[in-house]
């Protein structure tokens, strides 16, 4: 048996008889966080825009050799990040769109002078690139830098209506059928994991020496001659499985005591050392509800750089578990419940608006952020339903890899 679909990020959910529930139909070409644009290849470092060119321009542009001013190509664009948030602005149109808060060279250096915060070539960060091969001039170079240490760039960049939003709600406030907006979600989540990896990854692990950033952020090495260790940004891996008991056509769920209320989701764990991703799948579907798991069944995988900053880039990795035994027994250290839903009852999870109305109230929160309205609140508020028939339960949303392998066994037929 396989549910697996030829597109499994394209769902369509069905129609409920109920007015409530409306029709969704969600496409995507890549998972929320992948599908990067400006990672499509890695450069020869003879290219100007490659990360050793690159590099060696900027710190020319710094060093006061020559009169800063945006280099003719490739041109530079950097991201500003404060305590893991990316600035972003608002278009201000009737949709209200988000973009990302990209400021050129120029610019960039505008805003810093007469702030608190003196520029160096080892806080930037070499994200990537873009280029067309028949017009070089347009060949752009990405840069982020964190600027948590400056109080005053708030107010300067609030000027120009920017603010620094945090990542996840910008990850709801994402029209998924925007490439653009879906893709600049990716660079953002690429930039905000290497960022964060620097700021956690301050002291070699052999000998205790400062480590430096090398190769224009994208490695750091240490400091002492006789050391010389090499240390690659981290990511940790993550097992997140649907587990199903195919003879009575059910799925298990869990909620643990932080989700939102009504919404559960798979059960889900990280790697440990030694161990095949089969047998993590195995071991914390036991560890967590009592359930023997015997075939398992690769779905699909996520980056996610929205967990805690010590863990800034998880990579989750989806799978199809099914279960060998069917009494649950909750560890209630790690959930508050685990139950069997049949695949009506998950249908109906998946159909419920609610992804669609915090998409637009986000959206909307963030257009008033940047025009200085209202500060951030918590995500959980936009799952709020003011009016309306509530559902019983629902499950993340389309920006989550749960939510499609929610979706795919839901809407599969048994074969």
């Amino acid at each position: 048996m396989r549910y697996l679909s030829k597109s499994i990020f394209s769902v369509k959910s069905l129609i409920s008889r109920k007015p409530y529930f409306s029709t969704m139909s969600i496409n995507l070409k890549a998972p929320v966080f992948a599908g990067n644009p400006i990672r499509s290849k890695t450069p020869k470092p003879t290219d100007p825009f490659s990360p050793t060119s690159a590099f060696q321009t900027l710190k020319t542009l710094l060093s006061g050799q020559t009169q800063i001013q945006e280099p003719s190509s490739p041109k530079f664009k950097v991201l500003p990040f404060r305590k893991g948030r990316p600035l972003a602005g608002s278009t201000g149109d009737s949709v209200k769109k988000w973009h990302l808060g990209w400021l050129n060279f120029v610019d960039f250096k505008g805003v810093l002078e007469g702030s608190d915060l003196k520029l160096s070539d080892d806080l930037l960060v070499y994200l990537g690139y873009e280029s067309k091969e028949e017009k070089e001039h347009d060949s752009v170079v990405y840069w982020a830098i964190d600027v948590s240490e400056s109080i005053s760039l708030v107010e300067e960049l609030g000027n120009r209506q920017f603010c620094f939003v945090e990542l996840r709600t910008l990850m709801v406030a994402t029209d998924w059928a925007d490439d653009s907006a879906m893709g600049e979600l990716a660079i953002a989540g690429h930039a905000r994991a290497l960022l964060e990896w620097h700021n956690t990854s301050r002291f070699c692990g052999s000998c205790g020496e400062i480590l430096v950033p090398a190769e224009a952020g994208r490695r750091k090495q240490c400091k002492k001659d006789s050391c010389n260790k090499k240390i690659y940004p981290r990511v940790d891996p993550v097992v997140i499985m649907l587990v199903i008991d195919k003879e009575n056509d059910r799925a298990l769920l869990s909620k643990q005591s932080r989700f939102v209320p009504r919404m559960w989701s798979c059960l889900a764990g990280f790697l440990e050392p030694g161990e095949s991703l089969e047998e993590a799948v195995r071991r914390e579907t036991w560890e967590e509800t009592g359930i023997k798991v015997g075939e398992v069944i690769y779905h699909s995988s996520q980056p996610w750089p929205v967990g805690p900053s010590s863990m800034p880039c998880q990579l989750m990795i989806g799978f199809f578990a099914y279960a060998t035994s069917l009494e649950i027994n909750v560890d209630k250290s790690e959930l508050e419940d685990a139950k069997w839903h049949s695949r009506e009852e998950v249908k109906k999870a998946l159909t419920f608006t609610e992804y669609e109305k915090a998409q637009k109230t986000s959206a909307y929160k963030v257009d008033q952020m940047c025009k200085g309205v209202v500060k951030g609140q918590n995500v959980a508020s936009d799952f709020n339903v003011e009016s309306g028939e509530l559902a019983s339960m629902f499950v993340p949303g389309p920006f989550a890899i749960a939510h499609h392998l929610i979706s795919s066994w839901a809407h599969q037929e048994q074969v």
